[in-house]
């Protein structure tokens, strides 16, 4: 499974989240505690926002984040006050630029933990729903990226609870017998929006922090640093907000018995 991390609020150099904390990003990539696997080494990227651009920056890598001289220095230097990413452990797709995270549309990112197990057989049936305009975005081959451009195609931009609804059921919809377990942590620049949901009640970790030091808040899959306490855990089927620096959220449908 894939390691996941995101922010908002006063700009801050990326370090501060992905680099420097004691269990930051670039650690779960080598030392996950809360994922099948320990090691998240398929590839790595980040999306920042600046309020003078209509879209994100996004720096994405096939090497390993412990392997890339680039980031250290990059998130040293970059700031944003908003700004998300990825450390991705394959389980759909092979290892390449294109299928690393975020992907991006327009002003909108996009990162993923978890599989759609039936993608490969169902792939073709996702893909004839999408219009043109976004299909022809599609660059990869995983089910991460046909998730993300079905949550467009339904409208997340302008009813996100209806969008995420949507699709969804209609993942849930396709044949196959092992369980959906998704995670995702979307932006249009202005927000940030996480939800969990799997099919067996067994979703990939995701936590959203107390104020930080400096008055920012996070999202991430495992808290990144030692007082856990600070940090708690996304709740199952509910779409959470950070917006202002502030945490809202609403249930996509009753919980599983």
């Amino acid at each position: 499974m894939c390691r996941i991390a995101a922010y908002q609020g006063p700009a801050i150099p990326l370090e501060n989240i992905i680099t420097a904390p004691a269990h930051s990003l670039a650690c779960q990539s080598q030392a996950a505690t809360e994922a099948k696997l320990s090691v998240n080494g398929d590839g790595f990227g980040f999306a920042w926002y600046d309020p003078a651009q209509n879209a994100p920056g996004i720096y994405r890598d096939i090497l390993p984040a412990w392997s890339d001289g680039n980031l250290t220095n990059l998130c040293r230097m970059i700031r944003s006050g908003l700004f998300l990413a990825h450390v991705r452990a394959s389980t759909m797709g092979e290892t390449s630029r294109a299928n690393c995270h975020p992907f991006s549309v327009n002003n909108w990112s996009f990162c993923h933990n978890g599989q759609i197990p039936a993608f490969p057989q169902t792939r073709r049936a996702l893909e004839a729903r999408l219009p043109d305009s976004l299909y022809n975005l599609r660059r990869g081959s995983t089910d991460s990226e046909i998730l993300f451009l079905s949550l467009m195609a339904n409208g997340f931009a302008e009813d996100p609870f209806g969008a995420l609804h949507s699709t969804l059921t209609l993942i849930a919809a396709q044949p196959g017998d092992a369980p959906n377990r998704i995670t995702c942590v979307l932006s249009d620049g202005d927000s940030l929006y996480a939800f969990r949901h799997a099919t067996d009640r067994k979703a990939p970790t995701l936590y959203y922090s107390d104020v930080l030091d400096n008055g920012g808040r996070a999202f991430a899959s495992e808290p990144l640093c030692g007082n856990a306490s600070r940090w708690h855990e996304v709740p199952q089927d509910t779409l959470v907000i950070l917006r202002n620096g502030q945490f809202s959220g609403f249930a996509l449908w009753p919980s599983a018995a």
